[in-house]
């Protein structure tokens, strides 16, 4: 029996052991990589997608926690990509922009929060949401971007790829080269950018800054099939930005795609205003979820609607419905309803008295 319990108890120590040495992977569109056996997980990722027919832009910004000093990102692309950082302020106008509308909406009888009942007032949130000969690899460009370190390449052999990359001090996971031998095939680019901050001793926490990656692409498309190395659920939040509303042609293993958000909008802030080229456009906000990132199959390549149907959430403020100086109208109605039952009551009396 003891030796049993010992067993158990070393082999619970070895699993938080694990846990504590092993990397959490994390990221909706690549492979995060941290270096040795530093930990990093992304809390958020959210993306602004620019597409014109003819050109893509994807601005990413992730928010991590962790103590890795520096770790790898691998994304790949379907063209020759330029990469430049980007002005965060954008997410601030989007989010202003897609803010919930605010509404009233009344009730008659009062609740359990209210008077009688409690002095307390409370509000409702409703909504529905609703070649041949060339090199295995080759080094388009590389330059360092604040504290990004960023290498863009081509691949004819996946190997030869995760070898290059080992070489610069990308580390890789065990099965990553085998991921990306689709992308090898149909000939896809690569951006890979090590994160790398000047400042000695700095940590990757908090919100990095946004990078911005640009290709040619007469489709729109957002590279997700890495993330299904990621060993916890992922979050995506993409703002779509197009000439109609887009939707993802399948779920790719996640849950159904939730759109927050459609309308044609104008960017007057500066950062995306140079994204839209300060013309209106049609926005699309759409939130998924990835419980078991493992079923991830594919990459989401976004289609336009049917209709541009516009859509905003709407967040209900419930208020007891009230006259003058706050009387509830209840209360009044109540009031009048013993007032005319007295009167009947009054009435009847008085017929009774001269009947006898």
């Amino acid at each position: 029996m003891k030796r049993r319990i010992l067993v158990l108890l070393f082999a619970l120590l070895a699993t938080q052991l694990g846990s504590l040495v092993n990397p959490a992977w994390a990221c909706g569109c690549g492979a995060m990589i941290p270096e040795g056996y530093a930990r990093i997980g992304v809390e958020k990722e959210t993306s602004v997608v620019r597409w014109d027919g003819r050109t893509e832009q994807i601005v990413m910004r992730f928010v991590v926690r962790g103590d890795a000093p520096r770790a790898a990102w691998i994304m790949p692309v379907p063209g020759r990509a330029t990469v430049d950082l980007a002005d965060g302020a954008m997410f601030g106008e989007l989010s202003r922009l897609t803010e919930p509308q605010e509404k009233t909406r009344h009730y008659f009888w009062p609740r359990e929060d209210d008077w009688p009942f409690s002095s307390r007032s409370r509000d409702g949130m409703v909504g529905a949401m609703p070649g041949a000969g060339a090199p295995s690899v080759g080094v388009v460009g590389r330059e360092q971007l604040g504290d990004f370190d960023v290498a863009r390449l081509t691949a004819t052999d996946p190997d030869a790829l995760r070898n290059w990359l080992e070489d610069n001090g990308f580390k890789l996971p065990d099965g990553l080269a085998t991921e990306l031998k689709p992308y090898v095939d149909q000939k896809w680019e690569y951006v890979a950018v090590r994160l790398a901050p000047r400042q000695q001793g700095k940590k990757l926490q908090g919100t990095l800054d946004p990078l911005k990656i640009r290709f040619d692409s007469d489709r729109l498309v957002y590279p997700m099939r890495l993330s299904r190395m990621a060993k916890t659920p992922q979050s995506l939040g993409l703002y779509v930005l197009a000439d109609h509303r887009m939707e993802p042609g399948s779920t790719i293993g996640g849950s159904a795609p939730k759109v927050t958000f459609a309308g044609t909008v104008t960017a007057k802030d500066a950062p995306l205003a140079e994204l839209t080229g300060g013309k209106p456009v049609f926005l699309t906000a759409i939130d998924q979820e990835f419980p078991e990132p493992g079923r991830i199959d594919g990459d989401h390549e976004l289609r336009a609607t049917a209709k541009d149907t516009p859509y905003r959430r709407t967040v209900y403020h419930d208020e007891l419905l009230t006259v003058g100086d706050g009387v509830p109208v209840w209360l009044l109605t109540v009031a009048a309803a013993l007032v005319v039952s007295a009167a009947a009551i009054t009435v009847r009396l008085r017929r009774r008295r001269r009947t006898s």
